[in-house]
């Protein structure tokens, strides 16, 4: 197991400090705010740490302020209801006496159903794309300052883009990508329950290329200084079961922009093809003001 995914673990082992209140800490990284990943992903751990023999299958966030990676993070879980198949949690995330993230997460118990599924775009397997130490190896050096930085960094989760060229072009293109992405070690069960941790792991990592998306139709780039980005809001369905540390392909487009926000939407599909997930985020999307 990486170093980065023992401390992602590790951030998500959140702190019990009363009955529905937990705190999270931050990775001291240099970031000047929180990953919006990781406060879904803090955020899911402590509404699964409420509820039994029932998985997550939807969560709508919100986030509402910049969260402070220098300061604890509290979370407060509000039982709000446990039905005869479903049960609902709201989640606050509070810094600074503030809510920085508020979240609704719905979870049922195990039942049968009609089923059907889309099929999951023709594209290489991941063993046939540059691995992330190889990409590194060949282009770290071209790239700009902020985007060296970030890349230099060991991270938990590998990210394989199925198609590079858009790197490496400012050309405006159909706002759509997909990457193949997956945790770098093999998954415990250091939070309980093995999906929920699947869940979490994969909640933490579906911010991370989402609101990009939108940047292609436009041919910018998530690390350009003349943008300010930020993810509004992020909801995510989980359809079936799935590991976090075997590949998953994210097919991602982003449908529509304008008015200062992009709205992005993506699904995750295990390599023999099982639709495992689906997500979907509204961003803020605005060019700073010379100064």
């Amino acid at each position: 197991m990486s170093a980065a995914l023992d401390q992602l673990l590790s951030i998500l082992d959140l702190e019990t400090l009363e009955k529905n209140l937990f705190r999270g800490l931050s990775p001291q990284v240099g970031w000047q705010r929180v990953f919006g990943g990781q406060v879904i992903g803090q955020a899911l751990v402590a509404a699964c740490r409420t509820v039994e023999g029932r998985v997550v299958h939807s969560l709508h966030a919100y986030f509402l302020r910049a969260g402070d990676p220098a300061v604890p993070i509290i979370y407060e879980v509000d039982r709000i209801r446990d039905g005869g198949s479903f049960s609902t949690r709201r989640v606050v995330a509070i810094q600074h006496g503030q809510a920085i993230f508020s979240m609704a997460a719905s979870f049922q118990k195990e039942e049968a159903g009609l089923e059907h599924q889309m099929a999951m775009p023709d594209v290489p397997p991941p063993e046939d794309l540059p691995s992330e130490a190889e990409l590194k190896a060949k282009f770290i050096g071209k790239l700009p300052e902020p985007v060296k930085a970030y890349w230099e960094h060991e991270r938990p989760i590998e990210i394989r883009p199925v198609d590079l060229s858009r790197y490496f072009s400012a050309e405006t293109r159909d706002p759509n990508q997909q990457v193949w992405i997956k945790a770098t070690g093999d998954l415990g069960s250091n939070l309980g329950d093995d999906l929920a941790l699947h869940q979490c792991v994969l909640a933490y990592a579906s911010d991370f290329t989402l609101l990009d998306t939108a940047l292609i139709a436009h041919g910018r780039f998530v690390f350009d200084p003349k943008l300010m980005l930020a993810s509004l809001d992020h909801a995510i369905w989980f359809h079936e079961s799935f590991r976090a540390d075997d590949w998953l392909l994210y097919v991602q487009d982003s449908p529509s922009s304008g008015g200062g926000r992009a709205f992005c939407r993506g699904t995750l599909f295990t390599r023999d093809g099982r639709l495992v997930a689906s997500t979907a985020q509204e961003g803020l999307v605005r060019e700073r003001k010379p100064k």
